[in-house]
């Protein structure tokens, strides 16, 4: 088959395609958005009719995938790390239905935080939920697993949890295909009541998936991604999970590595080559980008009677995503691989783009907000996070999608005047509905404001399922129309605007204003489309 140079995203989207997916369910959100884009832009998954439409959010994109493999055909759905919370609830249960079609859930962590929160590390979740879990080494082992991944969701009705890191997912090298495989057919379970949890079924289901841990156990030691390297110098072995044993290999590449080496890309842990490391090795140290979730469990195996070192004792930096110079310390050799920026190179603050409607926005909450005083602002995730840094200083929180109503909602209930939140538009779909709901019910007094800008910007300009019904919506949960205001943010409308802000502050109740002007990158984006058109 041919070779292409991909993505770590785009292999995994290959993989997914060449393994005869049909659907891929998914909430735009770095560092792996470029999964859904490329079968997006596809033109064999076109041809394949293969359903690749943004979700709402991850839980949503969750229970459709689950509903795609109910009816036996193949699914992907991906997120980022902290889109698995949202998803959380559908994706442990899923462990409990079980997969009819294959069930692959992607999630791209970010160590060192890069465009996330914090650094959750997925392997947890696919530990709690007891589902097998890959981890791939490269991206020819991202498609690998991708592909076969499937086989595995198939062979034992379970989903199987694909998780990579973001040097991973967006980092190139050349895939070798492997033969593209027809699409299922659609075949219902064969127990028509293995996707009903009521406690009697959701009992004897849980007792299939414990059943199953020695077979996920077993073929995690006979996986071809897991590899056990003898080595003739027992002092101390080394653990390479994921992109760590790639890190690992550029620093011996050039060497004669005497350590015993254990490559560990699925999970459960291969528990006899996990055994036999510890027993012929003195000492052992663990190299994982993310949680010490294996350096946990080998000191839960093993207590104190071998010395294993890693990210618990400092070995290894407790935080920030792994790199071959950290590696290189840790296993006790030279030479740098990766060196440090030449001094002359500053770093740059992300800022809003120039021409950005939400800059218009802001100037105009200032103004408003100097009569009332900082600290009443509670912002979500998005472009227009960046007004907490300098000049705008405008916004006093960040926690989760959708947590800006929530919080405002709560400062209200405490009897802050005024209560404000800022939430773009595609956020709001995703995660605010229900807080708006929960404030109108309350008769919070609560302003929020929905910055609409037609897209999903912060990830790089991906369709908004608000895109036209964000005032449908507010009035479908409640909000008195008089009360939902579309106003141009611009700043030749200014002084209008800010007297409508002052306006709605002072209501006593739920308001809603929404500043809807185009993202000044989708502008530029729908024109060059139009002249492509117009071509044509």
């Amino acid at each position: 088959m041919e070779k292409l140079l991909l993505l770590g995203d785009e292999a995994i989207a290959q993989g997914a395609i060449d393994a005869g997916l049909s659907g891929i369910y998914a909430y735009p959100g770095t560092p792996s958005t470029e999964i859904t884009e490329y079968v997006q832009k596809s033109k064999f998954a076109k041809e394949r009719n293969i359903r690749s439409k943004w979700s709402a959010n991850e839980k949503t994109a969750m229970e459709a995938g689950l509903g795609m493999s109910y009816t036996g055909k193949r699914a992907m759905v991906c997120m980022k790390h902290v889109g698995l919370n949202v998803a959380a609830d559908a994706f442990i249960n899923s462990s409990i239905t079980g997969a009819n079609g294959g069930l692959m859930v992607v999630a791209a962590d970010d160590p060192s935080m890069h465009s996330s929160q914090n650094e959750q590390d997925s392997r947890f979740f696919g530990n709690f939920a007891m589902i097998p879990i890959l981890e791939p080494t490269n991206q020819q082992e991202a498609y690998d697993m991708a592909y076969s991944g499937f086989e595995l969701s198939e062979k034992y009705h379970t989903p199987v949890l694909l998780r990579i890191t973001t040097r991973l997912a967006h980092s190139r090298a050349g895939v070798k295909r492997k033969t593209v495989r027809a699409q299922n057919e659609i075949k219902l379970p064969t127990n028509l009541t293995q996707f009903v949890l009521l406690p009697a079924i959701a009992r004897k289901q849980y007792k299939v998936l414990l059943g199953n841990q020695k077979n996920f156990e077993e073929e995690s030691e006979k996986s071809e991604f897991n590899k056990y390297y003898e080595g003739t110098d027992k002092s101390s072995g080394i653990i390479a999970c994921g992109i760590a044993y790639n890190y690992l290999m550029e620093n011996i590449s050039n060497s004669n590595c005497k350590s015993p080496i254990l490559k560990i890309s699925q999970y459960p842990l291969p528990r006899n080559m996990v055994e036999k490391i510890t027993k012929e090795c003195e000492t052992i140290i663990v190299l994982e980008d993310g949680y010490p979730l294996v350096e946990q469990a080998l000191k839960g195996y093993l207590g104190n009677c071998l010395k294993v070192s890693g990210r618990l004792d400092g070995t290894i930096p407790r935080d920030g995503e792994l790199n071959p110079n950290i590696v290189g310390k840790a296993i006790g050799m030279d030479g740098a691989q990766v060196k440090p920026a030449p001094g002359i190179i500053s770093p740059r603050p992300p800022s809003l783009c120039a021409g950005c409607p939400h800059i218009d926005s802001f100037n105009a909450m200032n103004e408003v907000i100097a009569i009332y005083g900082k600290g009443k602002v509670f912002s979500d995730i998005g472009c227009y996070t960046l007004a907490a840094l300098p000049p705008y200083q405008s916004i006093n929180s960040c926690v989760d999608m959708g947590a800006s109503i929530t919080m405002a909602k709560g400062a209200a209930d405490a009897g802050l005047k005024p209560a404000i939140a800022v939430i773009g538009d595609s956020t709001f779909t995703h995660s605010g509905i229900t807080g708006l709901l929960d404030a109108v019910n309350d008769k919070s007094h609560i302003t929020v404001f929905i910055l609409d800008n037609g897209t999903t910007g912060m990830t790089g300009g991906q369709d908004s399922s608000a895109t036209g019904r964000i005032e449908d919506i507010c009035e479908g949960v409640g909000v008195e129309p008089e009360h939902i205001r579309v106003i141009n943010p611009h700043r030749r409308f200014d002084k209008e605007n800010v007297e409508i802000y002052k306006e709605e502050l002072e209501y006593e109740g739920v308001s809603v204003i929404i500043p809807r002007r185009e993202c000044i990158q989708t502008i530029g984006k729908h024109k060059k489309e139009q002249k492509s058109k117009e071509k044509v």
